[in-house]
């Protein structure tokens, strides 16, 4: 697999992050133990209310972040104000944030020390300039895809 294929781009030529090769996706899911869903609802009618709440159940150790939550759990896991709150190296953020946030959480994602291995955004979500920033400091990103629907297709 060459670095354009690893990495989103170029998968049978399309614009960065049209498609992934389901190896990357699956190399991801398998691989992230502590995920950090960020925008996360306490309303159990949210989606990323469900997703991280799937997550958990899978087995992965999710910290929702939502500064309007810190302190509370939500869909079953401690919520914090900031991913620098987030009490250990997070493997993959999971944004469910609107677009015009995203670049903000990627640069919120590229002060944590140590980086985490993957951001990924969530169906309808696309920055590339946030991408390219993120992938520049050796991050992968998966955007506009859920995990909690490649996980199950995967048959993870």
């Amino acid at each position: 697999m060459t670095a354009d294929t690893a990495s989103g781009r170029g998968a049978g030529g399309g614009a960065p992050h049209d498609r992934y090769p389901d190896a990357l996706l699956r190399s991801i899911l398998q691989t992230v133990r502590t995920i950090a869903v960020v925008g996360a609802s306490p309303n159990p009618t949210r989606p990323s209310n469900g997703v991280a709440g799937f997550l958990r159940r899978r087995g992965y150790r999710v910290f929702c972040v939502n500064p309007g939550h810190a302190g509370a759990t939500v869909a079953g896991s401690p919520c914090v104000a900031r991913l620098a709150d987030v009490p250990e190296p997070i493997d993959m953020v999971d944004v469910f944030r609107s677009l015009e946030h995203i670049g903000a959480v990627v640069d919120e994602a590229l002060a944590l020390e140590p980086l985490p291995k993957v951001i990924w955004t969530q169906l309808g979500l696309r920055d590339e300039a946030a991408a390219s920033r993120a992938e520049a400091r050796g991050i992968t990103v998966i955007m506009d895809r859920c995990p909690a629907i490649e996980v199950p297709r995967l048959g993870l």
